[in-house]
């Protein structure tokens, strides 16, 4: 199998480059930054680059976007539009030209916005969650997984989404307490898309990657108050293993990332999770 990987050159591109290869398939890595994992240079809002580049490929892995990072730097709101809106449409519709089977599209987490936010507890965070966008970032993924979905009814391509949780360089401290509820390692990520290109889907569909939580829907107001508690009742060991360095457990989590139905659907199983920070794996 051919995969056009787009945003090659970024954290969770890379992952995706390296597992698609130790898997055999053959992935070519399109980005505007050259390097190991960038076949070649690719403006996804120039549509005749996009499609020369979708020319003999059988899926389209899309996790190119401008990010939510960049809405803080003050990118102006036409960059967002052009790339996440215009640039996930030209790949669409080259796939459809050139009868590309498979387009994996990298959402985010971010989408449900203000519906992660309540006073009293932590938000149960599936798929169900209405989105509720905070910014143009947010806003513009929203609407291309809407064009994602048209393509799958309206042109029969098997499109799907994949809303993944954080995985920006942290501390190792922060890293570890994120991933117990918002987190993802990216190759768990790339494990989960990876797994996906396996799949053949009936409907559209929309998942939540991130890493494993051990927490429980009634555990919800605890863990927005005094999450300590509740931690050390699943990982008791977590304790000395913070004592030892200097790390914070969190004050409070206000927020749970849901990755069941993927689990279910995929057989997803993510590896690099708290425990696999705390040295259980």
């Amino acid at each position: 199998m051919k995969v056009l990987v787009t945003g090659s050159a970024g954290k969770l591109g890379r992952a995706v480059m390296d597992r698609l290869k130790t898997a055999g398939l053959t992935p070519i890595g399109a980005d505007l930054l050259p390097g190991d994992t960038t076949d070649i240079i690719l403006d996804v809002k120039n549509k005749s680059e996009v499609n020369i580049a979708c020319m003999g490929v059988d899926a389209i892995i899309h996790t190119a976007a401008v990010h939510g990072k960049h809405y803080d730097l003050q990118y102006p709101r036409e960059e967002f539009i052009d790339t996440n809106i215009h640039g996930t449409l030209n790949l669409l519709n080259a796939a459809v030209q050139h009868g590309v089977k498979k387009f994996l599209y990298i959402s985010t987490t971010s989408i449900y916005g203000n519906a992660m936010v309540d006073n009293n507890k932590a938000v149960w965070v599936n798929e169900e969650l209405r989105e509720q966008p905070r910014d143009i970032y947010d806003i513009t993924k929203q609407a291309a997984e809407q064009l994602c979905k048209d393509f799958f009814y309206k042109e029969h391509l098997q499109t799907s989404v994949y809303r993944v949780g954080r995985f920006l360089p942290e501390s190792p401290n922060l890293e570890a307490n994120h991933r117990l509820y918002r987190g993802l390692d990216e190759r768990d990520g790339a494990e989960a898309l990876y797994l996906a290109l396996q799949h053949e889907f009936n409907s559209f569909e929309i998942f939540n990657i991130a890493s494993t939580s051990p927490f429980k829907p009634v555990e919800l107001q605890q863990l927005k108050h005094d999450p300590k508690e509740v931690i050390l009742t699943s990982y008791p060991q977590a304790a000395d293993i913070y004592r030892e360095n200097n790390w914070v457990f969190p004050e409070s989590i206000d927020r749970v990332y849901v990755i069941d139905k993927a689990r279910r659907i995929l057989g997803y199983t993510p590896k690099y999770t708290f425990d696999y920070l705390l040295g259980n794996n």
